[in-house]
């Protein structure tokens, strides 16, 4: 099993950094899809990907928010963050097969208030930003150490 420790605000500085890495499969497109309920074709028919812009299946544009949303809950700041909002612009289609990183950078902490802004941006192996934003969230005030709960077993049929 996983520990993950999170990092109070009274810890957090600005400028501080943290990054995770995924490689996006058909798989994921599909959980995402069975999920959301988002099945545009696009996403999940490669025939039909094929006959549009960008010639081949492309992922959900929530679906590199998802990422982002895992790293704040798992690193920075980690369990205990409650995501209050996200701006969140889309630049480059995502591919099946991309080698995503996720980068959050902390911008800014409320003076009063557990409250930490920080700026995100997807990248992929080229380097090319595919999406760029800000999350702001809340942040814990008392350290932990927890164990990730196992995620369930799960089969598409």
């Amino acid at each position: 099993m996983d520990t993950i420790t999170n990092r109070t605000f009274d810890e957090i500085q600005i400028g501080d950094s943290c990054q995770r890495q995924q490689t996006v499969s058909e798989q994921d497109l599909q959980l995402f899809a069975a999920v959301s309920g988002d099945r545009n074709p696009v996403h999940l028919d490669a025939e039909f990907a094929a006959t549009t812009a960008f010639k081949a299946q492309i992922a959900h544009g929530m679906y590199t928010g998802a990422l982002i949303s895992a790293v704040l809950g798992m690193q920075l700041p980690g369990p205990g963050t409650i995501y209050l909002g996200q701006n969140l612009s889309f630049k480059k289609p995502v591919m099946i097969g991309d080698e995503l990183t996720v980068t959050l950078t902390v911008s800014s902490k409320h003076d009063s208030k557990p409250i930490v802004t920080l700026d995100c941006k997807v990248s992929n192996q080229h380097n090319k930003v595919v999406a760029a934003g800000e999350a702001t969230v809340m942040a814990p005030t008392d350290k932990m150490t927890v164990t990730a709960p196992a995620l369930p077993q799960v089969q598409l049929s």
